[in-house]
């Protein structure tokens, strides 16, 4: 097992082999002494924009000996998690009689789907929305004006809400599954440089044909991948899942269903209330997204290095906490755009997307007011109900034409709400129009924020400037609800019916969500 050398820092040119070179010499071995080497993550230490570095980790294979040694004598040596076989012990698996069906083909669902296949499971998928082609006209058709679809947006179909996005692959888990997932996305196209990146990122460009490259794999070996098929009812016999309804009108036997729905499947998640299928309220964000330029946005971060070609696009991470409540930023898009991701007609939804190159104008984040149960309710569908209210609001104040709430900082901060001095120029696809977010958000909301930018603005310059924009309301943070399961991973109230993924509650973001997919699926293979 390799042995991971971390804390090495260097200059931020350095390259791979200068980087194992300063590992090497922080463990006074020579180069004779190694079989293999390479870099395992690297990240950038910008706290001194006077002194930019890098800090890595590299992994190296020497002799059992020799690592012993290291272990005992350098407490920054330790040995690589590596990456955990999918299937501890494959003589467990059996397929005899086995109907997997899995709703939902986002990150939980697609990964669950490979991992199946690749053990010779034939998995069906249902997925309410388009193929990704189908599913990316349908996309930027609203966006430049069209019809709005409530079954392919940028909420349902192939690849799930993540295709619409940065494609991060960042998560607060520890878990060596998330090692396999990023080496699956590498195998089906993504740089290979996500393997080693503290913050790797794919963006919404290349995302696309890697999702299309997995299900065309999973059909390879035997899987089925159904679009425009909505999972709308499932039959319960003796407390367990045993058949699924396809868009009201076709059954499907199954013996285990996943459900990977994603966040926003807001009529199935009462659809399955109604079946009796245990539910309860969950905490999550609501608030606007807020957009700077990049280029202050790296002068923030980087000082009077901001323009060195070594650095990439900056991005950040703030938050602020008031008497237990947190306002934060979230999936910060660096040289990215805002984009409408609703899934429900009459209703302004917001997010962020970037593509691999990073190279918009702007930059955004959103920013955003933790919300809980005492906030909304403790009906299990109450968070649901507080979010749709905002998004409809929302519609509302905009004048009805899907354009997005909108104004600047300042006007904000002094309760006045307009775009008059902006000095952004609002990506949001659909346009915007100057609203009182006052009137949009509950006060809670809008003191929270109020206190976020004053906060975050002697953290970073760019937060200071009182003519950025924000766009409003971004409501589609996690899950509202999450679908209680227990340690069987199956839900606690339907034996065969496996919540997953971030709509079950179980997950946030492309990573956590995917390696949500592959345990689920490997219980269901060893049970």
């Amino acid at each position: 097992m390799p042995l991971i050398i971390s804390q090495i820092i260097t200059g931020i040119n350095s390259t791979d082999n200068e980087i194992t070179a300063a590992a090497l010499k922080k463990l006074h071995l020579n180069k004779a002494a190694v079989k293999r080497s390479g870099v395992y993550k690297t990240s950038l230490d910008a706290r001194k924009n006077t002194d930019i570095k890098l800090v890595s980790s590299v992994w190296l294979e020497l002799d059992k000996k020799t690592e012993e040694q290291l272990c005992r004598k350098y407490a920054f040596c330790t040995y690589a998690d590596g990456t955990a076989p999918l299937i501890a012990d494959e003589s467990k698996i059996s397929q005899d009689g086995k109907r997997v069906v899995i709703a939902g083909f986002g990150p939980a669902g697609m990964f669950a789907a490979l991992a199946l296949a690749e053990y010779g499971f034939k998995p069906v998928v249902i997925e309410r929305g388009g193929g990704i082609s189908e599913r990316v006209n349908a996309v930027e058709s609203f966006w430049s004006g069209g019809m709005f679809s409530e079954e392919t947006n940028v909420q349902f179909g192939e690849g799930g809400a993540g295709t619409f996005s940065d494609g991060k692959l960042t998560t607060r888990i520890k878990d060596p599954v998330c090692r396999l997932v990023l080496e699956k996305f590498a195998e089906f196209g993504a740089p290979h440089e996500i393997l080693t990146k503290a913050k790797p990122h794919i963006g919404t460009d290349k995302l696309r044909d890697i999702v299309k490259s997995m299900r065309e794999r999973i059909i390879l070996l035997g899987g089925e991948v159904r679009f425009h098929s909505k999972l709308t009812d499932i039959k319960i016999n003796g407390g367990r899942v045993t058949e699924v309804v396809i868009n009201k009108n076709e059954a499907l036997p199954c013996t285990d269903l996943i459900l990977a729905i994603g966040h926003s499947a807001r009529d199935t998640f009462k659809m399955l209330f109604d079946k009796g299928v245990f539910i309860e309220p969950k905490p999550f964000s609501v608030g606007a997204r807020i957009e700077h330029k990049q280029t202050d946005v790296n002068r923030s971060l980087y000082g009077v290095q901001y323009k060195n070609p070594a650095l990439p696009q900056g991005e950040y991470q703030l938050s602020h906490r008031i008497n237990g409540r947190g306002v934060y930023t979230f999936c910060m898009c660096p040289g990215g755009t805002v984009v409408p991701s609703q899934s429900e007609e009459n209703t302004v939804v917001t997010n962020g997307m970037s593509e691999y190159a990073r190279d918009g104008e702007n930059a955004n984040a959103a920013l955003v007011v933790s919300v809980s149960p005492e906030d909304f309710g403790t009906h299990p569908l109450d968070g649901v109900e507080f979010a749709g209210k905002l998004e409809r609001k929302a519609f509302e104040l905009a004048g009805r034409n899907y354009k997005a709430p909108a104004c600047t900082v300042g006007s904000f901060l002094n309760g006045k709400c307009s775009l008059e001095n902006a000095d952004i120029s609002p990506t949001y696809a659909r346009g915007v129009s100057e609203s009182d977010f006052y009137a949009l958000f509950p006060e809670f909301i809008t003191d929270m924020m109020s206190a976020g930018l004053k906060s975050f603005s002697s953290k970073m310059k760019c937060f200071g400037d009182e003519n950025a924009v924000m766009t409003a309301p971004e409501t589609r943070t996690s899950s509202p609800v999450r679908i209680t399961r227990g340690e069987d991973l199956q839900s606690i109230s339907v034996k065969g019916l496996y919540p997953c993924g971030e709509g079950a509650g179980y997950a946030g973001g492309i990573m956590s969500a995917a390696a949500d997919g592959i345990k689920t699926a490997a219980y269901i293979m060893q049970k």
